[in-house]
């Protein structure tokens, strides 16, 4: 069913009441399906007139009041009082004076309080006694019990938000504040199953979030997250995972292609739920492109076989140097009883860069991917002095810094674009600049240069910015008669990654794929053309982030889970109101907080750059306890809530 917008005034624009404007609403919101209305921290919108709104503040609050954390007085008693007169309100019992005792406690809730809940938990209820005070006049003065409305909530945050996998960070950091390390790494491990892995080498989408970025600095999220995970691993080796329940023992088994971070994620909450999980993996340790393309100066390979070992103590069974597609098929697979299979394979192909020499097989030219691949292997893949890596990417940078600890004297990085537009993670291009990495901006390889059949130099051409494209970035542009030659021993493109889904499904026709050679599946359910074949990770998006693929991974296992189950597979609509208010701004990039933050950001221990560039020790250490106990004190606990009024058939 699609409704029309009745009326909004989310992000501070009306619509209704003879305004129109709605810029500020997603068009995708315009005209929704299950949902009749949503009310949320930034206001509220309906679509369907039978929403009665005096309802919906009542459950509204009564979840505000859920999300208290009891800390603030005013938050704690006010947040209880609006709900229980929003209660007698709706069950007729409404009194002379509600309306302004509801005014008056929302706005004492909003000025007071000290963390989100409180700030933006009012705010829909204040708006609707300003457009809606008629309806909540009239509720009183009938004295008749209000018809309950079917209502869906959920809890997100800035940072919660922009993290792929949705893990309640204020949640874990909070219990860190406590000092209760052990419970905040179950919180973790609800959304994230390689908290040691990801507490070192994610790209911190969650830290961008952060609210703290307007006052001072971000919380160190990604941090925190290692420090519990260091704890438990330092504290208490031998622990065990839990087991969440045993329905999927009659259900399975599972079959998983790949034990990089979305078949394993995969397997551990499939395992959790008592399925019989075996991986199927083509290289002869677990971890994919996280194993052989992460160098040990970053992630040290003991804390990723440590967490996989702590997954397979669940029941899950790797087969390793087994390659699907060739050494076993999805029909085998299929013919040795698995009745559902995920396809977590990466993207372990380098791009095409197009420049002239580069299928010419000279010696001493090697693709990053394999160059970081031979040195997780134990080889020292190139020899010389002089190396020039081409790209933007983490890629890159992992292959630079790689080159100056294998003793490469003189490190170029060439980029066609600025430093504005690298993908790398900033930390890294500061660390490459750190370790004496020369980096050459606007600057495009034409044709590399060999002599006797190996490398000698790289034919580059300056490059200028010109019009925007269509990702509105400025297009680089060659300057003419500007090229110039960077002698050297070696090249090495790094300049993204291609899939090998088709390699892994030869014998099945029925798989969609896209001309990308990406599985095209379900965007919420990750449910493929093939109804018990699902995928997650780099093989439907492309490369992407380590975290991204342990979110596609537990995504997939959530779906796996209902299908086997129920034989269906239609998304839930607490995924659904994800995927909405990935739409909504959560966090607000020009937000003016109403105060000044006097609080420093706590900085990890690291070695020191001519030391570190000697070895592939990792370079950063982890929080002590105080440093962790004061960075967790820095969080504002920025809970947003969201509530949708929904179709009795959609309710949860």
């Amino acid at each position: 069913m699609q409704r029309t917008l009745i009326f909004s005034n989310w992000g501070h624009w009306t619509h209704g009441e003879d305004k129109t404007d709605t810029a500020a609403l997603p068009a995708s919101l315009r005209n929704q399906g299950p949902i009749k209305a949503f009310m949320g921290w930034d206001g509220f919108m309906i679509w369907d007139e039978d929403v009665h709104i005096v309802d919906m503040c009542r459950a509204y609050m009564q979840r505000v009041q859920q999300e208290s954390c009891g800390q603030c007085f005013p938050c704690r008693l006010g947040t209880a009082l609006m709900a229980d007169i929003l209660e007698r309100i709706c069950n007729g019992q409404g009194q002379e004076g509600d309306l302004q005792q509801l005014s008056g406690f929302a706005e004492l809730v909003k000025s007071t309080a000290k963390c989100g809940v409180g700030e933006t938990g009012t705010r829909p209820l204040l708006d609707a006694l300003t457009h809606y005070r008629q309806q909540f006049e009239q509720a009183i003065q009938a004295q008749k019990p209000i018809p309950r409305g079917n209502y869906q909530a959920l809890v997100t945050a800035p940072c919660t938000n922009a993290c792929p996998s949705h893990l309640d960070i204020p949640a874990y950091v909070e219990k860190i504040r406590l000092g209760q390390y052990l419970e905040a790494l179950e919180v973790v491990r609800n959304d994230c199953p390689m908290p040691g892995t990801i507490g070192r080498v994610c790209v911190r989408p969650c830290e961008m979030n952060c609210r703290r970025t307007k006052l001072d600095e971000p919380i160190a999220i990604k941090a925190l997250k290692r420090f519990v995970a260091d704890y438990e691993r330092t504290r208490y080796p031998q622990a065990e995972p839990k087991q969440v329940s045993l329905q999927g023992q009659d259900k399975g088994p599972v079959g998983i292609v790949g034990a990089g971070p979305a078949g394993v994620s995969c397997a551990f909450y499939l395992a959790q739920k008592g399925y019989s999980c075996t991986i199927y993996e083509s290289l002869p340790e677990p971890g994919g492109m996280a194993a052989v393309g992460i160098p040990d100066y970053r992630l040290p390979r003991h804390i990723l076989r440590g967490e996989v070992e702590y997954i397979q103590k669940l029941g899950v069974t790797i087969h390793y140097n087994t390659n699907i597609g060739q050494d076993i098929t999805i029909k085998d697979l299929r013919q040795k009883g698995f009745q559902a299979v995920f396809v977590g394979v990466g993207a372990p192909e380098s791009a095409s860069m197009r420049c002239e020499g580069e299928d010419a097989g000279y010696q001493c030219f090697m693709t990053g991917v394999e160059f970081l691949r031979l040195i997780a292997q134990g080889q020292r893949p190139l020899e010389g002095k002089n190396i020039v890596v081409i790209g933007g990417g983490n890629v890159a940078m992992d292959c630079v810094r790689s080159a100056r600890r294998l003793g490469f004297e003189n490190v170029n990085l060439v980029y066609r674009r600025t430093v504005k537009e690298m993908p790398a993670d900033p930390v890294e291009i500061k660390e490459a600049q750190e370790e004496g990495v020369n980096f050459h901006y606007q600057v495009q390889p034409i044709k590399i240069l060999a002599e006797d059949g190996k490398v000698s130099g790289l034919e580059c051409l300056r490059m200028e910015l010109g019009e925007p494209d269509e990702s509105g970035r400025r297009r680089p542009e060659p300057v003419e008669g500007s090229n110039f030659v960077l002698e050297c021993d070696a090249i090495i493109p790094a300049i993204g990654q291609t899939c090998v889904v088709d390699c892994v499904l030869p014998d099945e026709q029925g798989v969609e794929l896209s001309r990308w050679k990406t599985l095209v599946v379900d965007p919420i359910t990750f449910q493929s053309s093939e109804k018990d074949i699902f995928g997650g990770g780099d093989c439907i998006t492309g490369p992407d982030t380590l975290i991204a693929a342990l979110a596609a991974g537990k995504k997939g296992a959530k779906y796996i889970d209902h299908y086997l189950q129920t034989g269906d597979c239609t998304p839930d609509l607490h995924d659904q109101m994800e995927q909405y208010i990935q739409q909504l701004s959560v966090f607000y990039p020009f937000e003016k907080m109403p105060y000044k933050g006097q609080s420093k950001r706590a900085r990890q221990p690291a070695r020191d750059p001519e030391e570190r560039t000697n070895h592939f020790e990792e370079v950063e250490g982890g929080f002590d306890e105080g440093q962790a106990l004061l960075e967790a004190s820095r969080c504002l606990r920025c809970y947003r809530i969201g509530l949708a009024a929904v179709d009795s058939t959609e309710q949860e």
